[in-house]
Order: structure tokens, then sequence, then C-alpha cells
């Protein structure tokens, strides 16, 4: 996950801002095809500051949300705007959660401290971003470790449950144990204490351009 980040990527409180904004749009305009078209125009915005390694990454798993939904749509209702309004929900998510992957959780911190936001706000947005990664790696280890020992097939009840579900809630609890332990040590705290920025974050021309293209995209989408 971490060879998704973009590094040179736009302000952060900036990408959760977009992330809002292309969630709620899409899902306003799901039921027409300006919708998609206005979620293929700031796929390829993304796509144009940098974020193609995140654009890139979310095109499987779209496509396969989309023909499972699109299909169980069209299989019970029979109705293609019912179906288009489907496809559009399914691809207005996938857009939305690009900022996210390509934001760095370290800058989002650095930049919520900055703003003097709450610490408890400022700690809980860096355990959510970092939370679906670990997910994933921890996820791929144990199908790699049921795979050498010859578990078998996940899709059994049994197996699931012992082989994968078990071990998966046992490194779940050791890593909370030891995130915690980590975010003590780093003298996070909750309470409204002085506390000083290393590194700040600072917007840069870029933003403004991206803020600037994408409020025209949006405004032009909702307009037309």
């Amino acid at each position: 996950m971490q060879t998704i980040k973009n590094k040179n990527g736009i302000y952060p409180l900036l990408s959760i801002l977009t992330s809002i904004v292309i969630l709620v749009v899409g899902l306003l305009m799901a039921k027409s095809t300006k919708g998609l078209y206005y979620l293929g125009g700031i796929w390829l915005l993304f796509l144009l500051f940098g974020y193609y390694k995140a654009c890139l990454a979310i095109i499987p798993f779209s496509c396969v949300m989309s023909g499972i939904f699109c299909l169980a749509t069209y299989a019970i209702s029979k109705d293609t705007n019912a179906t288009l309004s489907a496809l559009g929900r399914i691809l207005a998510v996938c857009v939305a959660v690009i900022p996210g992957l390509g934001l760095e959780p370290s800058k989002l911190v650095s930049n919520l401290s900055t703003l003097k936001a709450p610490r408890v706000l400022t700690l809980g947005m860096m355990i959510a971003l970092s939370f679906f990664p670990l997910l994933v790696k921890e996820t791929k280890k144990i199908r790699e470790a049921m795979k050498t020992r010859g578990a078998g097939s996940i899709l059994s009840p049994k197996i699931f449950y012992r082989a994968f579900l078990l071990p998966l809630v046992v490194r779940l609890v050791n890593i909370s144990d030891t995130l915690s332990l980590s975010v003590e040590t780093r003298g996070f705290e909750v309470g409204d204490k002085n506390f000083s920025v290393y590194k700040k974050v600072k917007t840069k021309w870029t933003d403004f351009v991206f803020a600037i293209l994408f409020l025209a995209i949006t405004i032009l989408s909702v307009a037309v």
C-alpha cells in the first residue's frame, strides 16, 4: 500500500474535503449519465496531478464491485435506470477514496496538528488511514501461512474460522496493544497540552490549481 502513496500530493486537508465533495455530488448525480462523466473527469484530474498509482489501483476493484452490484440490480429490478444508479454509486465511492489512498497519514497528522485540531481527531484520523493497509498486509500473511501448511480452502466454514478468522483477530489485538504503547511512547496525549510540529505541511501553487480545476469540473457538471 505504501507504493500507492503520492508524496507530492495535494494539501492533506484539501484531500479530505475533496473526497467528501466527490462522494456527495457523485451520489446525487448517480441517476444520470452526467454523474459518470463527472466522475470520469475527476479521475482524469487525479491522474494529471500524480495520483496515477491510486487511480490504477481502484480499477480492478471498481470493475468487480460494479459488475456484481449492476448484475444484481438488473436481475432484481429489470430496470436500466436503476442499474445506472447502482453503477454511479459504486463509482462515486471508488473515485472518492483516491485522495485517501494517495495520502500519507503522517502528513495529515502534521497538517491537523499545525491547524491546532483536537488531538482526539488527529489521532483518530491517523489510525483510520493506517488500519486498512495494515489489515490487507495481515490478511496476506495469514493466507500465505495457510497455503504453506496446506490448511485447505478458505471457503470451508471450519477452515475459515480456525485457520483464518481466529489468527486474524489475535494479530489485530496484538497490533492494537503495540500501537497503544507506540502512541504513548511518542508523546501523543488526548489532553489539551502544548505541542510542536517538527515538519509543517504548507500549501503549494499546485494545490490552488487543483482546487480551481476541481471546483470548475464540479460546478459545470452540476449546473449544465
